[in-house]
């Protein structure tokens, strides 16, 4: 097993991902490349933030792939919003996605936070 493996932020965010997937499903098939396929590609790149920075050399290449996967969330809240204005996903599940997205920004700053506390 991989350490980041271990990690709780790195296992919710792999389940974020495939929930982002399970609704994209039923978006729109004129939107395949383009909010569909970004929305798909900033979930997982939450979790493979955390895994690649999991694997540098030092604490400080970690916090910065921590905050790559930050940013990563603020692009689905944002598409998610889209989703929601175009009528592909319903509040009830925007505010599901919404909330699973506050989570793991929270553990993603929390353990950059202990990163930059620890000698």
């Amino acid at each position: 097993m991989f350490n980041f493996e271990k990690l709780e932020v790195w296992q919710k965010s792999v389940k974020f991902t495939n929930m982002v997937y399970e609704i994209t499903e039923k978006f729109s098939k004129d939107e395949v490349f383009g909010v569909t396929m970004q929305l798909r590609r900033a979930s997982a790149s939450i979790a493979l933030n955390i895994a690649e920075g999991s694997g540098r050399k030092s604490r400080k290449e970690f916090a910065h792939f921590l905050s790559l996967s930050y940013g990563s969330i603020c692009e689905v809240i944002t598409l998610l919003k889209i989703g929601l204005a175009r009528n592909y996903i319903s509040q009830q599940t925007y505010e599901l996605m919404y909330k699973e997205c506050e989570d793991i920004a929270r553990m993603i700053s929390g353990l950059s936070t202990s990163l930059n506390t620890k000698h």
